[in-house]
């Protein structure tokens, strides 16, 4: 409880004697460009074969020939949307950005920057994390739109070169009972995820004490908190939205 009142109180800092909007703006434009254009590689690797794995191992699964072939595009795509995209490109995304995130502060920590921009005005926490958090909630959900699009397509590469379905089989699937509130429900779990990894990993790396073996630590324990965070926030989400 006074690590989550430590926590909460460091968002609350964020919004005290903040800077010039033009210079938030400046600051999350270069963040995003981190953030975001940075992960698009590792996301894409990791959620096209993850879509190609999903297709093969749902055909695997598919064991009566009752069943059509257009249910393993129909399969991909729900879990896709609804779990594989939002959730596992979370994982992937604080191992990248939020260790990146808290090793960053950390360092600047023990090397007394984040002292020097406090003795100098500056709220650290504002000038520092506020950035961080808006261009993670601004990018991450892109990335996640990304991801679900190139599952989708791996599905379609392992379906149709393992001749496990046809094309036109996958792709009536994909478009069979459709429920456009499954991509809202995508889209919030990406904003709640990206908020939680970028503020856990910045609180971790902002208040590291010692050197450099420390912010290693911080960097391990910002990646740990955030995960548990990210499937928490997952279970929660599903049990309001969807039930």
């Amino acid at each position: 409880m006074k690590s989550l009142g430590r926590y909460v109180i460091f968002l609350g800092s964020m919004f005290n004697n903040m800077e010039s909007f033009r210079t938030y703006v400046r600051l999350i434009i270069d963040e995003s460009i981190s953030v975001g254009v940075n992960s698009v590689f590792i996301v894409a690797i990791v959620s096209t074969f993850i879509g190609a794995v999903t297709a093969v191992q749902t055909s695997y699964n598919i064991v009566s020939p009752l069943i059509e072939d257009y249910i393993i595009g129909n399969i991909v795509r729900d879990m896709t949307i609804l779990e594989l995209a939002p959730t596992i490109t979370a994982i992937v995304f604080a191992g990248k950005v939020g260790s990146k995130i808290a090793s960053q502060l950390g360092t600047m920590r023990i090397t007394d920057q984040i002292d020097a921009l406090e003795v100098m005005g500056v709220n650290s926490v504002g000038y520092l994390v506020l950035p961080k958090i808006f261009a993670s909630m601004i990018m991450y959900p892109m990335l996640v739109i990304l991801a679900a699009f190139l599952s989708l397509y791996g599905g379609f590469l392992a379906a149709t070169l393992s001749d496990i379905s046809s094309a036109q089989d996958y792709i009536y699937g994909i478009r069979y009972g459709f429920n456009e509130f499954t991509v809202t429900f995508m889209l919030i779990k990406s904003v709640v995820f990206a908020f939680l990894v970028a503020s856990i990993s910045a609180y971790k790396g902002f208040y590291t004490e010692g050197g450099a073996l420390e912010v290693g630590e911080s960097s391990t324990r910002a990646v740990t908190s955030s995960c548990i965070a990210i499937l928490l926030a997952d279970y929660l989400l599903a049990e309001l939205m969807l039930n």
